[in-house]
């Protein structure tokens, strides 16, 4: 039986992306897993929906373990990959292959876990960001969760349900506001940047004005995402210091790329995650159950 908090509180697990920076979350996530702490709803953007959503499966060392098989195979990642399929990571592959044959994804215990899962995509038309729960991670849901996922430069778009979509954390990197706005309360939030990171302006805006040239109004939300995220942070950090909500983060900067192929870097930023989230378990609990 897992800990649960007051009746009435809905308890949420905000999950930030930043593409394999992601391996610190997953860290964080096992060690939350292995301990039996549970969620009424995660949401996840990019990284954080695509490792995130093992939480719901319940399997703990899935991220960390296919990341560490697979981080050199270029189907995985990889230049060739963009040349050959216009995904940097392999979408076939990725959300095919992988999660069916290769390291199977629970998609029974995915759909019995209680716990509510959402991601955030990029509406490519509009520029704001389109919140999606996923019920089965069937075909269908996985395809929002590549969407999520889908950067910008490294991507095709994605096209489903009537929306041309990419990476969420285009447009809200933190969902922190949203899940308050749909009943969420209590919130713990793992980010994958220390608290002392500002974000500054993308240095390839001239490059991402030309690739999505037709999609004016996610260009202009990509100008300004610098000022989004650093204004979703200190509202993190300021929610935290009044006990509102529990925010994890690395101490220093990971010291990792957004597409490190190195197992044993990969392994270093999830071994930081669980070293984080042991140290904090009881301060955790005792958050969850106010």
């Amino acid at each position: 039986m897992g800990d649960s908090g007051m009746a009435g509180t809905k308890r949420g697990l905000v999950l930030e992306g930043g593409a394999m920076r992601g391996m610190f979350s997953s860290g964080v996530l096992d060690v939350l897993m292995e301990n039996g702490i549970v969620f009424d709803g995660a949401i996840g953007v990019s990284a954080g929906a695509t490792f995130g959503c093992n939480y719901k499966s319940r399997q703990p060392g899935r991220a960390i373990r296919y990341n560490k098989r697979f981080a050199r195979d270029w189907r995985y990642c990889s230049l060739r990959s963009l040349l050959m399929t216009g995904d940097l990571y392999g979408a076939d592959f990725c959300y095919r292959e992988l999660p069916e044959q290769l390291d199977v994804f629970d998609v029974e215990s995915y759909r019995q876990n209680p716990m509510e899962f959402y991601v955030v995509a990029s509406d490519c038309k509009t520029g704001r960001p389109v919140y999606k729960k996923l019920e089965c991670c069937d075909a269908h849901d996985l395809t929002w969760m590549r969407a999520s996922a889908s950067m910008p430069l490294a991507s095709r778009v994605v096209h489903v349900d009537g929306y041309v979509l990419l990476d969420g954390g285009m447009t809200d990197s933190i969902p922190l506001r949203y899940f308050e706005s749909i009943g969420y309360r209590r919130n713990v939030v793992v980010l994958t940047q220390p608290q002392s990171f500002r974000k500054k302006p993308a240095s390839l805006m001239w490059l991402m004005r030309l690739a999505l040239r037709d999609y004016p109004a996610l260009v202009e939300a990509m100008s300004h995402r610098h000022e989004a995220y650093n204004e979703a942070t200190a509202d993190v950090f300021d929610k935290a210091a009044r006990g509102e909500v529990f925010a994890i983060c690395p101490d220093s900067p990971l010291g990792i790329s957004r597409t490190e192929r190195d197992p044993e870097r990969l392994q270093r930023v999830y071994d930081e995650g669980r070293r984080i989230a042991g140290a904090r378990l009881d301060e955790l609990r005792r958050f969850l159950s106010c």
